[in-house]
């Protein structure tokens, strides 16, 4: 082959690699990129406590970021698995605590109003909305606490086992 057919080779070549890349930046992703968005006060409506504990829990968002056993969908994993029966007392005593709950009960309530007070090791700080106390009502969280505070390592939560992750 002539030098003048190897140039006009490598062009050829160049080109239908250059319409090839056009064609796929121009095609649309072939699955959507799901978008993040931000949890906002907005978005969490108020629950009042007369509903059901699943919905409760999954009306007010914890689902999206804790494990919770017997709440279908509620296997998040940004924040601690919500095992307080398993969990709570260690968390009372652990040296960084520096809360004022006495029960596991208090700790559940007091982690919902100030979440910044006692950060689980191992998980990220500053995560938790501080303003989920003005979306639950006084009845919501003691269900919420009352639920929690019974919930053990081991329970069976849809194909799998919910374990402590501390």
């Amino acid at each position: 082959m002539s030098e003048r057919g190897v140039s006009a080779l490598i062009i050829a070549i160049v080109a239908i690699g250059l319409l090839w890349a056009l064609r796929t930046v121009n095609e649309p992703p072939s699955k959507p990129v799901p978008a993040v968005v931000a949890l906002v006060p907005e978005m969490v409506p108020l629950v009042t406590g007369d509903e059901p504990n699943a919905s409760i829990f999954t009306r007010a968002g914890c689902a999206v970021c804790h494990a919770i056993p017997g709440i279908a969908g509620a296997d998040g994993r940004v924040g601690p698995p919500l095992l307080l029966g398993s969990t709570g007392s260690e968390r009372l005593r652990d040296q960084a605590y520096r809360g004022k709950a006495r029960t596991v009960h208090e700790y559940v309530v007091e982690s919902v109003l100030e979440p910044g007070v006692f950060v689980v090791p191992g998980y990220p700080a500053n995560t938790m909305p501080t303003w989920y106390g003005t979306k639950l009502s006084a009845l919501a969280l003691e269900k919420i606490a009352t639920y929690l505070e019974q919930q053990r390592a081991g329970v069976v939560q849809g194909d799998r086992t919910v374990r402590s992750l501390e």
